[in-house]
């Protein structure tokens, strides 16, 4: 390899590798490389992903895959976001070409992961936010450290919870998911176990010994098992090459010491009933004085007085409309708020204050009563109408005999 090779491959915003196992079979080796953004998701980044995905599931010699983070900061902090808001204009079309490529793109990824026929690793060490959520709800195997910290802040923004955090927030317990989407709160590792997005624990200091544990496998059982739950599939071999790891320390999880005030906060009535309680310190430590007086629960509740009431209404009415909703159901739909944000003044105003202008004082359209009234509420559920021309949605064929899901069960 010339210096001038290696040079442009260090230069790419996702490295490929492969790791040769002890019976002959390839680990592939997926790299987020733009670790000065913290790894944000471009589309070229979401195009160069698919295609190696693609290549590797025809690769009967690539047995599983793992996706880590260049840097020791961040797996993935979320979108890149900066060409997006440089095409929110006022004069842009409806529905904006590059909103439509930028989340066509990534969402095709999530769906493409989601129904991946080979093992996908995460090493999910450092931040991992947005976008990077997305990709950390597409794998099967979700390995978290020490130094793991993600959340969902989008109401910081303007926007809403999504690549696919409608679909994977509905999923976890008590209500958690929802006080998350609501609050922007980030959380630890251990969090991320008892949420259902990670499965093992294990040290930031591990990853050698966990991509040696996979080469030492025995891979050679797993060719003759299509079944993921078999024994001898490939996902089983994983799961006990994790497994073996020496399970990590982690930090206490937050979500677990407070289950019962955050499912107690999320169940008191409609949004209103949950917004006066968030608005009051006092209504909190009536709920749990504990839960009140933790930083943790500070910094969460400051992030949501301060953060976009749209984009509030649009988390609480997603969380509550996607509940019998398919991955692909939920990706079409997401794609539709999405294009709507981009549109409406508040995800520009929210890039701007938090990344452009930095002046973190943004001037948001709308109050949440606003939003709460007969006229909010429709221009809060005008963001899940479909705004394409006939025929014309990026991912219109996924609700018909394309769907990978109805596939599935065929």
């Amino acid at each position: 390899m010339t210096a001038a090779t290696e040079n442009t491959e260090q230069a790419a915003p996702v490295l490929f590798n492969t790791e040769p196992t002890e019976c002959g079979h390839l680990i592939g080796i997926m790299t987020l490389n733009t670790p000065k953004s913290l790894n944000a998701l471009s589309v070229e980044m979401c195009q160069l992903l698919s295609q190696q995905l693609e290549q590797w599931k025809s690769d009967e010699h690539v047995v599983a895959i793992l996706l880590k983070g260049a840097g020791d900061k961040a797996f993935c902090a979320g979108g890149d976001i900066r060409k997006l808001y440089d095409s929110m204009s006022e004069t842009a079309p409806m529905p904006n070409p590059y909103a439509t490529e930028f989340f066509s793109h990534e969402y095709r990824l999530y769906r493409q992961m989601h129904f991946y026929t080979k093992p996908l690793i995460l090493w999910g060490d450092g931040i991992i936010m947005g976008g990077g959520m997305g990709l950390m709800s597409g794998c099967s195997h979700r390995l978290v450290t020490e130094r793991t910290r993600f959340a969902m802040p989008e109401v910081t923004i303007g926007l809403f919870p999504d690549a696919s955090g409608s679909w994977f927030l509905q999923r976890m317990p008590a209500k958690a998911g929802l006080f998350l989407g609501l609050t922007g709160a980030m959380c630890n590792g251990n969090d991320a176990m008892l949420a259902n997005l990670a499965e093992y624990a294990v040290a930031s200091s591990d990853y050698d010994a966990v991509i040696q544990s996979l080469k030492q496998s025995d891979w050679q059982v797993a060719a003759s098992s299509t079944d993921k739950c078999d024994n001898n599939s490939a996902y089983s071999i994983v799961s006990r090459a994790l497994a073996a790891q020496q399970v990590a320390e982690l930090p206490a999880s937050k979500l677990a010491t407070y289950w019962q005030p955050i499912q107690q906060l999320m169940n008191s009535g409609g949004l209103g009933d949950i917004d006066a309680l968030l608005q009051s310190d006092e209504a909190l430590a009536n709920l749990d004085a504990n839960f009140a007086d933790d930083s943790w629960t500070q910094r969460a509740v400051t992030t949501y007085r301060q953060g976009c009431p749209v984009t509030v209404a649009l988390t609480y009415a997603l969380y509550h409309k996607v509940t019998d909703l398919s991955i692909e159901q939920v990706l079409y739909l997401e794609t539709n708020v999405a294009v709507h944000c981009a549109a409406n003044p508040d995800f520009r105003e929210g890039v701007r204050a938090l990344l452009i202008d930095k002046d973190r004082n943004p001037q948001w359209s709308r109050s949440l009563a606003d939003c709460l009234s007969t006229e909010g509420q429709n221009y809060i559920h005008q963001h899940f109408v479909n705004p394409y021309s006939k025929g014309e949605h990026p991912l219109g064929d996924w609700l018909g005999d394309e769907a990978a899901g109805n596939q599935l069960v065929r």
